[in-house]
């Protein structure tokens, strides 16, 4: 059983909006031709019809500007009060994979009533995702995919081999949009969609993955930026070790902290035992192969797949489900999976993992002695949850891949206004030390918001988080830099948060 990958008066005056050919020129990035943007045919969405759809047609590779096109599904959902109208917000749920057209159709509950009055919330599905020239693999193939674990040098060798027979096949079954699918691809189509809004500037919020895309466009494209909010951010400078570290870490302290919410919550069924023990004895079981999964008994569950456990749990938290999940494991009851949410694991990655994540984040291992070597790090930092089950797939799903076309650098913003960069503390996906080092290297364009508790998503954690965010957004206004938001304890019975929450995270779907 592999572990998961996870892992919630004005309208538009332009007049690219009216339906018809109108082109917008979009200025092309330095040493690329220019090339037209078509107005977008906004119809009503079937799924959600108060909320418009279409589509924007643009290069699958833009420096062959009038080559193969292919067409960007986006959405928009109008300000409620058109007379206190701000502009438009491009909003990005994360992934690799996520749907940011999807996302709009739920933003009246996710983000606050002042910000669906006052912006046009613009949703789009990137290159190779969704309803944007999806990236494709075979299912009969992806059903095949080896443990991200081997357990010797020809399981390491048969998963490269994998990988590499996987790529070819997700390339041909996807067509040219696999090879230009990587997030410095994606900043120049969230440009192309303010120009066809007919926006001077823009707002951004995204959230997870979604915030490569926005430091992304803030390096490129900095000058067209009004507001930006970067929340639970991704460092896209890390090798390949600093990056396994770095998400083993945070996976370990998401345990340390479930460890301590048992300790002080009498609705723990582990409340006042030694929880780590009993932990330690779980995984010793595991590790032998005597512990069956309660959805199958004849699946046996790996030490590496209660650690997953452990991240997933995290990413709300869900502190009091996840402690009913390890009990009836241990107790050997049995359930239906769908009753062990943490443990949901997934046997593949989301399809479009190899044509973005792969392409964005060079992390290469070479050799079995390299993997082992990691893998020992990894485990050593962080040996109750098996290091990370998010850093250690990402990294694995890309073995035997070419190099990154997008690959990891340091981040450079010069000529963007300030930008909300915010994090939790205790995020298990993206880890806090992330945030630190990616407002390091924009600490002059950067104000840095730390959210003291739990969690993936940092927006809505808190009345001081949520206000923080709407005057940012609204009026401008920014904390200094350096503010802290106290921790709130999540409610026990909460998966993601109180209000419906986009499941984003790294190398996951929403």
């Amino acid at each position: 059983m592999q572990p998961m990958v996870r892992v919630f008066g004005a309208a538009l005056a332009s007049s690219a909006l009216v339906l018809g050919a109108s082109q917008v020129a979009v200025a092309a990035p330095e040493g690329q031709p220019e090339f037209n943007v078509g107005a977008i045919d906004w119809k009503p969405c079937e799924e959600v019809p108060t909320v418009e759809c279409g589509f924007l047609e643009l290069p699958v590779d833009y420096a062959k500007p009038k080559g193969e096109k292919f067409q960007l599904a986006v959405s928009r959902r109008k300000a409620n009060d058109p007379s206190q109208r701000i502009g438009a917000m491009v909003i990005n749920p994360g992934g690799p994979g996520g749907s940011g057209v999807d996302f709009s159709f739920g933003a009246d509950r996710y983000f606050s009533k002042e910000i669906v009055d006052k912006f046009d919330v613009i949703g789009f599905d990137p290159r190779g995702v969704a309803r944007s020239a999806p990236i494709k693999c075979s299912a009969e193939m992806l059903q095949k995919t080896p443990s991200s674990y081997p357990k010797s040098k020809a399981e390491f060798d048969a998963l490269v081999v994998f990988n590499k027979a996987l790529r070819e096949d997700c390339r041909k079954q996807s067509g040219a949009i696999f090879d230009n699918a990587s997030t410095a691809e994606v900043a120049q189509d969230i440009d192309a969609i303010r120009r066809a809004l007919g926006e001077k500037k823009i707002n951004y919020y995204g959230i997870s993955y979604g915030t490569i895309m926005g430091q992304h466009y803030a390096e490129r494209f900095g000058r067209n930026i009004r507001a930006m909010i970067i929340d639970s951010n991704m460092d896209h400078s890390l090798g390949t070790k600093a990056f396994l570290d770095s998400e083993a870490r945070t996976a370990e302290d998401s345990f340390d902290e479930w460890v301590k919410w048992s300790d002080r919550s009498p609705s723990s069924p582990f409340h006042g035992q030694d929880l780590r023990k009993i932990w330690k004895d779980l995984l010793a079981k595991a590790e032998r192969g005597e512990v069956p999964a309660p959805w199958d008994p004849t699946l046996k569950m790996t030490p590496e797949d209660l650690g997953s456990g452990v991240v997933g749990m995290a990413y709300g938290p869900s502190w009091k489900p996840f402690a009913d999940q390890v009990k009836q494991i241990i107790d050997g009851v049995q359930a239906p999976k769908s009753a062990f949410s943490a443990f949901a694991v997934e046997e593949t990655f989301p399809n479009p993992f190899p044509g973005i994540f792969c392409n964005d984040y060079n992390l290469r291992v070479s050799s079995w002695g390299e993997y082992q070597a990691l893998t020992k790090s990894e485990y050593r930092i962080a040996p109750n949850t098996r290091g990370s089950s998010l850093g250690h797939g990402a990294m694995m799903g890309c073995a035997g891949f070419p190099k990154a076309t997008n690959p990891q650098r340091t981040l450079k913003i010069k000529n963007a206004p300030k930008i909300l960069l915010t994090n939790a503390k205790h995020d298990p996906a993206t880890a806090y030390e992330w945030a630190v080092n990616a407002h390091r290297q924009s600490r002059d364009t950067t104000v840095f918001v730390t959210y003291e508790g739990w969690g993936h998503g940092v927006y809505d954690r808190s009345e001081c988080t949520l206000k923080i965010n709407n005057e940012y957004l609204v009026s401008l206004k920014l904390p200094r830099n350096g503010t802290s938001c106290a921790a709130v304890e999540p409610a026990e019975t909460a998966t993601m948060s109180v209000k419906p929450r986009v499941p984003a995270g790294p190398f996951s779907i929403a």
